[in-house]
């Protein structure tokens, strides 16, 4: 089984005059592993996935596989409040090489927990991947609740979860009904410390697209349990935690992206590019974190 753990940003999708920008996602991917990114997560929220094209969303995944070279899972986004479309995706990013699906909780048409059952262990027992479940209820409108998760944790096809509502008491509740061997991966910037001194895994991350390397630091630091490292870290870290999300996200984070060279600031309707507050924000953090060009 593929392992899931440390500092996994969730990346931003380059583009340039409309369409995906694939020499600037193959050069940030090789800047993210080399900076000591222990994942990807291509085609996610902050990916701008739900404007991409089926067609462009996979396509997105395929060449993040390529330029990764094996060195770290893939972990790919392949959620869709259409659970068609979703089992699309993963035979998709399996047939390009991608080690595990991350899945959303299906948004808009916001199921039951019956219909959330139904979805899971659909793709599940059809995917060709493992499942990463992805529980943000501030995106889907719909939260998992531990006792579903716990009824999905049994299929051993779904292998943990990134687990976003911002409740710290989640961390514990999970693993207490789905078992310690139950990845859990925060999806919280600002709650990575608090989530792994509980017992997450790792974090799949916005700020890592920013700060790789002081993201693996801090996240490596509470996994051996360094914790007076990992709250310096936190310290340096927590404005930009704030700043990537001043505007509509990804617009903060492709700006900062861009002061660095990286990745250009072009976003897709109807995310527009960050307003001059939150770039003050963004450049007054960056500064601070000690990672400004």
């Amino acid at each position: 089984m593929t392992k899931i753990t440390g500092s996994i940003p969730a990346l931003v999708t380059p583009f340039r005059d409309g369409k995906v920008d694939e020499r600037a996602l193959a050069e940030f991917v090789d800047w993210q592993v080399s900076e000591g990114s222990s994942g990807l997560v291509p085609c996610g929220t902050t990916g701008e996935s739900a404007t991409l094209s089926i067609e462009e969303h996979d396509h997105v995944v395929a060449l993040t596989v390529k330029a990764a070279k094996g060195r770290v899972p893939v972990i790919a986004g392949c959620g869709s409040n259409d659970t068609a479309v979703a089992l699309q995706h993963m035979e998709s990013a399996a047939k390009a090489g991608a080690d595990v699906a991350l899945v959303v909780c299906p948004y808009y048409n916001r199921p039951g927990q019956r219909g959330l059952i139904a979805h899971f262990l659909h793709l599940a027992n059809k995917g060709p991947l493992p499942i990463l479940l992805y529980n943000v209820p501030v995106r889907s409108g719909i939260d998992m609740t531990t006792e579903t998760m716990a009824e999905l944790a049994l299929h051993p096809n779904i292998i943990g979860v990134k687990e976003s509502t911002g409740d710290i008491e989640r961390v514990s509740q999970i693993r207490e009904q789905c078992g310690k061997d139950f990845r859990i991966i925060c999806g919280n910037d600002y709650m990575t410390l608090g989530s792994v001194a509980h017992g997450a895994h790792g974090a799949i991350s916005v700020t890592a697209n920013v700060a790789p390397r002081l993201n693996a630091e801090q996240v490596a630091a509470c996994l051996r349990g360094d914790f007076a490292t990992a709250l310096a870290l936190q310290d340096q870290l927590y404005p930009l935690h704030s700043a990537l999300f001043s505007d509509a996200s990804p617009g903060p984070t492709k700006f900062a992206l861009s002061l660095l060279g990286k990745v250009g600031m072009e976003t897709r309707l109807p995310v527009v590019a960050p307003g001059e507050a939150s770039r003050a924000k963004v450049a007054a953090a960056m500064a601070h974190a000690g990672i400004a060009p």
